[in-house]
């Protein structure tokens, strides 16, 4: 079973509809939307500081999302996809975004909707994302500008899939 654990009297709250892997790890000021998926070995900690996600938000396996003592919550925006290993912290993700494999996006940065961090990337401290926008790199730099067809195909292609994964979960163990 998940381990969803109190901290300073407060206890992560989920929308409908949302999947938790029976390893992942939540503790503290997390609420997220409906729709939202945290896979196996994933950890939500929101115990020095909150943690917000909105609706169709899908943590993948081995993430970290975290936040910084009295200075940086972080926020997550709606249709977001935070990919295997990657570790989001103390920032701001807006509505739409892939954020690949490994990488890191780390405090004070805006990462604003329509965008990709591209697998391994590292999103210095304090980084504007453009809207639109392709990083890759370490240190993540602009790369190229996202096309609709990269948001159609890859951005919401991904965040419904995992939409779709949590559903087989769900099945099996209403089976059992």
């Amino acid at each position: 079973m998940a381990y969803i654990l109190t901290v300073n009297d407060k206890t992560p709250v989920n929308g409908n509809n949302c999947f938790i892997a029976p390893n992942a790890t939540i503790v503290g000021d997390v609420v997220m939307g409906d729709e939202c998926s945290i896979w196996f070995n994933a950890v939500i900690r929101g115990d020095v500081n909150f943690i917000r996600m909105g609706n169709k938000v899908n943590v993948q396996d081995n993430a970290v999302v975290h936040c910084t003592y009295q200075l940086h919550p972080t926020h997550i925006g709606n249709n977001v996809s935070i990919g295997h290993n990657a570790i989001v912290h103390g920032c701001t993700v807006h509505d739409n975004v892939l954020i690949g494999m490994g990488a890191i996006v780390m405090d004070r940065c805006v990462v604003h909707s329509n965008s990709i961090i591209a697998a391994g990337a590292v999103v210095l401290e304090g980084t504007i994302v453009e809207e639109g926008s392709i990083y890759a790199g370490v240190p993540a730099k602009k790369v190229k500008d996202v096309s609709q067809e990269k948001i159609n195909g890859e951005i919401n292609r991904i965040a419904n899939n995992y939409v779709k994964y949590s559903s087989w979960f769900a099945q099996y163990n209403e089976a059992k």
